[in-house]
């Protein structure tokens, strides 16, 4: 149920992005792979090693525990290429739509990032359990998301953190997912003490411990990308 919620908001979100961009050249969303490769591993580790932090927290104040481990290889398979529709989908709206057609019109690029990460949390108010805290942390992300783009152009990075981040968040280690429980997933949590902390049944991205790495991770991220930016070695995508 879960899964087909996620893959009917990914179509929609493709539909919508189909109609605002019908005169829209494709190559303009950042969709090349081509050069991109160090983007592509960047994206995963920051969402490996986010989780490999946050879960280790979270374990440690005893806010968490691991209850069972089941391994199901098909449906591990089917939740990625489920979370890859839905990154594809979120990123080439949000980021290549929303972020560049902002940056296009000669908008602030920090200013740009802000308002797109802004209203990429506001599109999960709805979802069961949103809280302040989830949405100051879905901003973040989305500025996470966004902090390379606003110099490449490109989706590589915002792509790989997000499949990476939704897929380890739910199928893998057993979290709600913005809200959404997967039913089966890798590990079985029993989530107990403060919500604020460990976010309860919205997830990680509803925990302040996700907060304090978001900040650090959104700064880091745009340090770096702004520096090789100005030695040159932060290659922008050209239509």
């Amino acid at each position: 149920m879960v899964r087909g919620c996620f893959l009917a908001g990914a179509v929609l979100a493709a539909l919508v992005l189909q109609r605002a961009g019908d005169h829209l050249p494709f190559s303009s969303l950042g969709l090349s792979p081509k050069g991109r490769g160090r983007d592509l591993l960047q994206g995963m580790m920051y969402a490996l090693l986010l989780y490999a932090v946050g879960f280790g927290v979270l374990c440690g104040l005893g806010e968490i525990e691991v209850v069972s481990v089941r391994f199901d290889a098909p449906g591990l398979l089917l939740s990625f290429l489920v979370m890859l529709l839905v990154a594809l989908s979120e990123e080439i709206a949000f980021r290549g739509f929303v972020l560049g057609r902002l940056l296009a019109a000669g908008v602030n690029r920090f200013a740009a990032l802000l308002l797109s990460a802004a209203l990429f949390s506001l599109m999960h108010l709805f979802n069961p359990g949103f809280s302040l805290i989830a949405f100051l942390n879905i901003l973040l992300a989305g500025m996470l998301l966004g902090s390379t783009y606003i110099y490449t152009r490109n989706l590589c990075f915002p792509i790989a953190l997000h499949l990476f981040w939704n897929w380890l968040q739910g199928p893998v280690l057993g979290f709600g997912v913005s809200g959404g429980d997967f039913g089966d997933t890798l590990l079985t949590l029993h989530v107990s003490g403060n919500d604020l902390i460990n976010g309860g049944a919205f997830g990680f991205e509803a925990s302040v411990v996700c907060t304090a790495l978001m900040l650090c991770a959104v700064a880091v991220s745009l340090r770096s990308a702004s520096r090789r930016y100005a030695s040159g070695r932060c290659r922008r995508s050209v239509p």
